[in-house]
Formats: structure tokens, C-alpha cells, sequence
């Protein structure tokens, strides 16, 4: 029932520490160890970050390529917090928090502020970021401990 591509994530009963398989590719994701974790991998918000930095980054780089334009190398820094709601609905109930993303792009080589200016569109509209801001569903299913077979 599952597709092929899926990803697996494994913690065990100690440790905040996640073993996860993504097709062929296994890393650990693991907390500070400030929160308890042993620091031996990224956080699962560095890995939220860092798939929407790369998903910039290679959107830039296929459109620059496509162009032909003197786009010579990308940095994308990217940081994630939480602040208050300005224009929301409930402003004076306690405790209104917005989930921001802020993202600054560094583009590197002689490209004219109009190929920037238009690079910077772009980056707004790479598939992950597009995903995070299109109202995600995520729904979740309990399943029997036998469903699950190793990988």
C-alpha cells in the first residue's frame, strides 16, 4: 500500500536519536544534546532547512543553466523560529506564534541586477517551498506491529 519511494525512521526506547533510510541512503538525525539528544546528526528542523535550501539552490541552478547566464555558484542561509502573529484574528489571546522560515540567497558571478531580481522570483517558487506553503495535509495511520517488515 505504500509506495517505493518512502522513507523510514527508526528511534529506539533510549536515545532521541533517529536512524533513517531513504531509498539507498541512511543517516542519523539526533537533538542537542541541551534537550537531551547525543548531537550526532542534524535536527529534523536542519533537515527541513536544509531541504528547502537545496531545493532553492538546484531551481536556481536549473534555471541560470536554462538561460545560459553567468550564474557562477548559489548559497542559500536559512534559519527557522517561531514570533508572534502580527495580523492575526486572535491577537490578544496569549500565545499566538506564527512558524517562520527566513531565507537569504548569496548569488555569486556577473549577472545584472534584472537576471538577480528575477533569480530571486524564482527561488520562491522551487517544489519544496511550494509544498510547505500550500496548506500540507499530512494524515497518519496506526498499523499493526506485523505490517512493518524490515527494509
Amino acid at each position: 500500500m505504500f509506495p517505493d519511494k518512502h522513507v523510514l525512521v527508526r528511534v529506539g526506547a533510549a536515545a532521541l536519536q533517529a536512524d533513517v533510510q531513504a531509498g539507498r541512503h541512511t543517516y542519523i538525525i539526533d537533538e542537542p544534546t541541551e534537550v537531551g539528544g547525543q548531537d550526532l546528526g542534524p535536527t529534523p528542523y536542519d533537515l527541513l532547512l536544509s531541504a528547502l535550501g537545496a531545493c532553492t539552490a538546484i531551481t536556481l541552478r536549473l534555471y541560470a543553466n536554462q538561460k545560459k547566464w553567468p550564474l557562477e555558484a548559489i548559497e542559500v542561509r536559512l534559519a527557522h523560529q517561531r514570533v508572534h502573529e502580527h495580523d492575526c484574528e486572535q491577537c490578544e489571546q496569549p500565545g499566538q506564534m506564527l512558524e517562520e522560515v527566513t531565507k537569504e540567497l548569496r548569488l555569486i558571478g556577473p549577472l545584472t541586477d534584472e537576471q538577480r531580481q528575477r533569480l530571486e522570483v524564482i527561488s520562491q517558487k522551487c517544489p519544496v517551498q511550494k509544498t510547505l506553503m500550500s496548506g500540507l495535509r499530512i494524515t497518519t495511520r496506526l498499523v499493526p506491529e506485523s505490517e512493518f517488515l524490515p527494509s
